[in-house]
C-alpha cells in the first residue's frame, strides 16, 4: 500500500512549513519514497500544481513522471463507485458538480483502484456545499490521514547536520 498525496500536501508544504528554499529534506524525502513506490500522486494533482506557475511547478516538472500517475481504465471503473456515492449523499448540486470536475474525485478513484492511503490536509465536514476528501474516503472505506501522520508513520527525519541545536556543546556558546 502506498500514500496518495493530495495537491494541498504539496502546496501548503511549499507555502508554509517545508519551503523549497529552507527545507529541501522534505522534498528529497518525497522523491526518495516515490522511487521506492511508497509515495505517489496523480495527473490531475500535477495539473493543479502546474497552474500555479511557481517554484513548486519547477520542482514537479523535475521530479519526473513516476510521482504523478495517469488515470487509467482501472481508475475509471472505480469512478463509478465514487460518483454513485456522491450522488446518494445530501450535497448541493454545485458541490457535486465541482467534485466531479476537480482532482479530488480522481484522487478517490485512484485510491480505490490501488488500495492507496489518501494523504490530505482536509478534515471531515458536515457542510453540504463542498465534498471533502475525508468524507468521501470514509463513505467509500478508503484510508486517509494527514501528511504529519504519514511522516510519523514512516519515521521521516529532517535533521540538521553539524549545526544541530540539540548538541550540548552548541547550546553553551
Amino acid at each position: 500500500m502506498s500514500y496518495l498525496l493530495d495537491a494541498n500536501v504539496f502546496i501548503q508544504a511549499k507555502n508554509l512549513y517545508y519551503g523549497l528554499d529552507f527545507c529541501p529534506a522534505f522534498w528529497e524525502w518525497i522523491s526518495a519514497n516515490n522511487t521506492k513506490g511508497q509515495v505517489i500522486s496523480i495527473d490531475k494533482v500535477f495539473d493543479e500544481i502546474i497552474a500555479g506557475e511557481d517554484e513548486l511547478t519547477d520542482w514537479v516538472k523535475n521530479v519526473g513522471n513516476t510521482l504523478f500517475r495517469p488515470t487509467n481504465t482501472l481508475v475509471i471503473t472505480q469512478l463509478t463507485k465514487v460518483s454513485d456515492w456522491a450522488m446518494t449523499q445530501n450535497y448541493e448540486p454545485g458541490a457535486i458538480n465541482d467534485f466531479f470536475q476537480g482532482a479530488d474525485y480522481y484522487l478517490i478513484g485512484h485510491a480505490l483502484a490501488g488500495t492507496h492511503i489518501v494523504v490530505t490536509h482536509e478534515v471531515v465536514s458536515n457542510s453540504t456545499k463542498r465534498i471533502k476528501i475525508p468524507n468521501a474516503c470514509a463513505g467509500l472505506n478508503v484510508k486517509f490521514m494527514t501528511p504529519y501522520e504519514m511522516l510519523r508513520r514512516e519515521n521521516a527525519r529532517f535533521v540538521l547536520g553539524v549545526h544541530n541545536i540539540n548538541k550540548p556543546e552548541l547550546k553553551k556558546k
